[in-house]
């Protein structure tokens, strides 16, 4: 059982007879509490997909429910759902569209590393690789010997993310993109 300091996002647990899947943890530290943070958590149900948010202390303890993180890759949409496959047996996880829109703008179908998370037989959610690579679709145009430590452009993806990038970046390359930060980490090795 840990403690509600050590929970992360994506991390199922169960809370009041049912099971929750954590999507959003702020930390908070109130004056006068003597160093105790507080720990908000948005979670929503992995039945009914409806939303709770919660305040733990960060001493209390959290049951974790049993999941089980499947490699998987992103195949196609079927009206308001997400269709992934298995990467080993090609098992089909439906995932509502909008429970995952966050996660969409960091996936193609050439995204590497994606984790369906499932629960009780139940696909709930996606875990992600710390860092993608994804097409610049949009930008303004690059400008000759401009460096790294310049200034920043917006540039579009190919998933509809924006990030800012360096002057350099033109349209066509291929970035590295921070998911956690939604920042520009480098550009993406030609293959």
């Amino acid at each position: 059982m840990p403690k509600a300091s050590e929970i992360k996002k994506n991390t199922a647990i169960n809370y009041e007879g049912k099971t929750y899947i954590v999507r959003d943890i702020e930390r908070s530290v109130p004056q006068g509490r003597a160093g105790g943070s507080l720990y908000r958590m948005r979670m929503y149900d992995v039945v009914t997909q409806s939303k709770i948010d919660e305040t733990f202390k960060d001493s209390d303890m959290l049951n974790l429910a049993d999941l089980v993180r499947k490699p998987a890759m992103f195949s196609y949409i079927d009206g308001d759902e997400h269709v992934f496959l298995d990467a080993g047996d090609y098992t089909p996880y439906n995932l509502n569209s909008q429970s995952i829109a966050d996660e969409m703008l960091f996936i193609n179908e050439a995204t590497e590393g994606v984790h369906v998370i499932v629960v009780n037989d139940v696909p709930v959610a996606l875990d992600l690789p710390s860092i993608v690579e994804l097409d610049v679709m949009e930008t303004d145009p690059s400008i000759k010997g401009g460096s790294a430590t310049s200034r920043t452009k917006p540039a579009k993806l190919s998933t509809g993310l924006t990030v800012q990038v360096p002057e350099y970046i033109a349209t066509g390359d291929k970035v590295r993109v921070n998911v956690e930060e939604r920042r520009f980490v480098g550009r993406a090795d030609s293959k």
